[in-house]
């Protein structure tokens, strides 16, 4: 099955197309074709965060030469097209409905059918776009400027929620400490490369949660936290602030995801999301699972952040488990919906998916 894909919940148009077939061949396992990406960054960062009407508007001018770039990319044309999965949600309203109703249209004129994607499903199922895909079941962490929460994923739409962030995501907490600091808009790679050069043991900073017993996480007292010791300290040691946030960040991220991976007995870890392109947190995670069993999985790295391939592979297993594949032009998309609520796709053949230990 051949899916075109389309992401545009927020500050970031994709467009992929994706192969099934492919994916099964040995030449060319992961089946993506081809990609490609507009970020609207640059058009944001004078108002130091996303505009959502800018960004539908952006989304508008973008969506269809990108499609065409795609197409064009892969030697294929609309007519080989045998479905279409467009973020359906969650993210801004105004974005949400300029990719869905470009994918609905296109399908119904196809005479092909289409499918919505949870957005968070996409990233979580990205690092099996590769020639090594992890099997089921694992743990996700799912770590970005909106989200962080730690899954259980025992098959494509079979989720369990472990725990998650009870007021500010570690992305969003990255992305104000990087202001507090002066780095402008986004701030987690920019506060990522200034750790780089800081003293990290220079300046304690708290570990929200670390003991809390639960897979739970708080990223707004380290926030704070930062703020206290910027007046404090002066951004003249900016340097050393940011690695002591990073460093703070990255042990309370690691701590829960190996705990939860521990407590239901699973040897597989998937971490997707922007903040799961952060070096450290590769180099932490990776080091610290290998010495208790558990291998790690990232998507690459153009793909931690928002893609038309994560879109197009997720929709790709929807669709071919869909069993009335007529096009439609009725559509609604969803800015807040919850990952658990997803119904629950059969496993692709030959992927493991023992059952694991049940969550606290």
């Amino acid at each position: 099955m051949l899916v075109l894909g389309v992401e545009s919940s927020c500050d970031e148009t994709g467009v992929a197309l994706y192969d099934s077939a492919a994916a099964t061949s040995s030449s060319r396992r992961s089946g993506l074709l081809a990609h490609a990406l507009h970020s609207q960054i640059a058009m944001h960062n004078d108002y130091g965060g996303v505009v959502p009407e800018l960004a539908s508007r952006d989304h508008i001018r973008r969506v269809l030469p990108l499609t065409r770039q795609v197409l064009a990319e892969s030697g294929r044309t609309l007519a080989d097209i045998d479905g279409i999965a467009y973020t359906q949600g969650p993210g801004l309203a105004g974005a949400l409905l300029v990719g869905a109703g470009m994918a609905r249209a296109l399908a119904y004129a196809l005479d092909i059918p289409a499918v919505g994607v949870h957005h968070l499903e996409g990233h979580m199922l990205s690092p099996l776009i590769s020639d090594t895909p992890p099997g089921f079941p694992f743990v996700a962490l799912l770590v970005s400027g909106g989200h962080t929460q730690l899954m259980l994923v025992s098959g494509i739409g079979r989720y369990t929620l472990l725990g998650e962030t009870l007021d500010d995501a570690a992305g969003e907490a990255f992305d104000k400490t990087a202001q507090l600091l002066g780095l402008g808009y986004p701030g987690g790679p920019a506060l990522s490369k200034l750790a780089a050069t800081g003293d990290a043991s220079r300046f304690s900073l708290p570990r929200p949660m670390l003991n809390s017993g639960d897979f739970d996480f708080s990223f707004s007292g380290l926030k704070t936290a930062v703020l206290t010791l910027v007046r404090k300290a002066g951004l003249g040691n900016a340097a050393d602030i940011a690695a002591a946030f990073q460093t703070a960040a990255v042990d309370v991220l690691v701590n829960k995801s190996l705990a939860a991976s521990l407590h239901c007995g699973a040897t597989r870890l998937v971490v997707a999301g922007g903040v799961g392109a952060n070096a450290l947190l590769r180099e932490r995670l990776t080091r610290e699972a290998a010495s208790r069993g558990i291998e790690v999985f990232y998507p690459r790295l153009e793909f931690c952040t928002d893609n038309g391939a994560m879109i197009a592979y997720a929709g790709a297993q929807r669709l071919a488990a869909q069993s009335n594949t007529a096009p439609d032009l009725g559509f609604a998309v969803k800015p807040r919906w919850e990952l658990a609520t997803l119904d629950a796709v059969q496993a692709p053949s030959g992927e493991k998916s023992d059952t694991p230990r049940a969550a606290p």
